[in-house]
C-alpha cells in the first residue's frame, strides 16, 4: 500500500511514518511545494531497486512502476542511449 502526506503532516508524524515504512514496508509519498515530492521506503526495497540490472524482468517492472507513479517521465523517443543512462545514475 502506498501513502501520501503533506510535508508539514510527515515532519508533525514522522515517527509514525517512519514505522509505517520499517513494519509494514509502505511507501510514503510527501508532497512538496512547487509540485515536488519526495518518497520514505524501506531499505529492503531501495536495495532491490538498486541492484537490478538494466534488462532484466526486475529491472522492466521496477522501471514500470516508477514512471506508473509519476516519479520518472514516460519514455521520451528523443531520448538516446546516453541520456537514458545518465539519467538512471542519479538513483545509484
Amino acid at each position: 500500500m502506498t501513502l501520501a502526506t503533506t510535508q508539514s503532516d510527515f515532519r508533525n508524524h514522522m515517527k509514525h511514518y517512519l514505522d509505517m515504512v520499517n513494519d509494514s514496508s509502505e511507501v510514503v509519498y510527501i508532497a512538496r511545494s512547487k509540485q515536488r515530492a519526495a518518497a520514505v521506503i524501506d531499505q529492503n526495497k531501495l536495495d532491490w531497486l538498486e541492484w537490478q540490472k538494466p534488462g532484466s524482468l526486475e529491472y522492466a517492472v521496477a522501471e514500470d512502476k516508477l514512471k506508473e507513479y509519476g516519479i520518472i517521465p514516460d519514455s521520451d523517443p528523443e531520448l538516446i542511449d546516453e541520456d537514458y543512462d545518465k539519467y538512471w545514475e542519479q538513483f545509484k
